[in-house]
């Protein structure tokens, strides 16, 4: 008998009944410590009472009414973004691949506004990771992603990542922006260089092109800025983002600096469900929380103690941790053996994981963890480097 699922996922056998925190508990009575978070989605922990307050009370009112008309928790998300960012304007999808395709569209649009309608090339660089629709597939890195969706959508050159002279040979008469992740999260925890964003920034001003940024996974306080390309001290023409902005809720945005968001006009672009009251409400809930003048000060603070409990796992373990790399709670253990045995150890021992590219293990935890979890996590995290090393002797 066929099963009712599509087969697209490898899933651990668990199923969750409920969660509260960084706590996950399942259906046949095991507690797990949840430092996947949804893969970076659940920025403030399972079940935070604002997020629920604020959805419950909005689902009593509005749920959905359409782009057909005026949508205040939109019109208030959308400024809130704006006032805290490099941004004038923003649309408003249902994920990240979706804002990336907006992304992708709008630095096109662009440049045939402006009379460039030969542009129409995005430099995107190896490791990426924008999606799984096929403009994203044919953005990101991945062969294995595109394989049997062919032909490859045309329009992507791809150069190697923190390469700025590989980058500015690739720029050419029909190239239109530059897409890059701050951090590469799927790649396998690969941060961009602050010098190679900048140069990147110059490279767009130079020969007039579109820089967007992919903070879909790096956005929302995750690495202890709002956004990841604040440490860089450099701005974007438009960024795509989604995971953390609904803290749980399916929400994405791109947002644009206003010469380049003017491209887009009525018609031009759009989505059904993008931007809905219930969504807008629960966003607006989440910034309420990481707008707070301590919170991602206390996330640096966790990120960095974080950092520590782990670096020395490559000196006590060579065999199974080679390498410990990130930005405050976007951390990435580089692996000896097969990451997907280490993930499946890590959950035998009760800590939720996520495997990446170059054979690394994600720590994305809730930014509303603790220090004491951390410090239980980084048990988990020993007992089962342990287990391994002794295993493999």
């Amino acid at each position: 008998m066929t099963p009712p699922l599509m087969a697209t996922y490898d899933r651990l056998d668990v199923a969750f009944t409920h969660g509260a925190g960084a706590r996950l508990y399942s259906e046949d009575g095991r507690t797990f410590l949840d430092f996947a978070a949804g893969v970076a989605v659940n920025v403030l922990g399972h079940c935070h009472p604002h997020l629920v307050d604020s959805l419950c009370r909005q689902a009593e009112k509005l749920w959905h009414c359409s782009n057909l008309y005026r949508i205040r928790e939109q019109e208030r998300l959308a400024q809130r973004l704006v006032d805290t960012s490099f941004a004038d304007a923003a649309f408003f999808c249902n994920s990240g691949a979706e804002a990336i395709e907006c992304t992708i569209k709008l630095a096109r649009k662009h440049q045939h506004a402006i009379g460039r309608p030969e542009r129409y090339r995005m430099i995107v660089f190896e490791g990426a990771f924008h999606g799984r629709t096929l403009a994203a597939v044919a953005a990101g890195a991945s062969a294995k992603h595109r394989d049997g969706f062919g032909p490859a959508m045309d329009g992507f050159d791809r150069v190697p990542f923190n390469d700025l002279a590989a980058a500015e040979a690739a720029c050419g008469e029909a190239t239109a922006g530059i897409l890059v992740e701050p951090i590469q999260g799927e790649g396998g925890i690969h941060l961009a260089a602050p010098e190679f964003l900048r140069g990147l920034r110059a490279l767009a001003d130079k020969h007039g092109l579109v820089l967007c940024f992919d903070e879909v996974q790096c956005g929302f306080g995750r690495t202890g800025r709002l956004f990841a390309h604040e440490w860089a001290d450099v701005k974007p023409d438009v960024m795509a983002l989604a995971k953390g902005l609904g803290g749980g809720f399916p929400i994405g945005a791109c947002v644009a600096t206003a010469s380049v968001a003017a491209a887009l006009t009525p018609g031009s672009h759009g989505s059904t469900f993008g931007g809905n009251p219930l969504a807008c409400a629960v966003a607006n809930a989440v910034l309420d929380v990481i707008h707070d003048e301590n919170f991602l000060a206390r996330v640096r603070s966790l990120g960095a103690l974080m950092h520590q409990r782990l670096a020395r796992l490559p000196g006590l373990f060579p065999g199974v941790i080679t390498d410990v790399r990130g930005l405050g709670l976007m951390l990435g253990l580089k692996c000896a053996p097969a990451n997907r045995s280490v993930v499946e150890c890590l959950f035998a021992n009760g800590l939720l994981t996520v495997p990446a590219a170059d054979n690394v293990v994600r720590l994305l935890p809730p930014l509303t963890i603790d220090v004491a979890e951390i410090e239980e996590a980084a048990g988990m995290i020993e007992l089962t480097c342990a287990q391994l090393a002794e295993k493999a002797a």
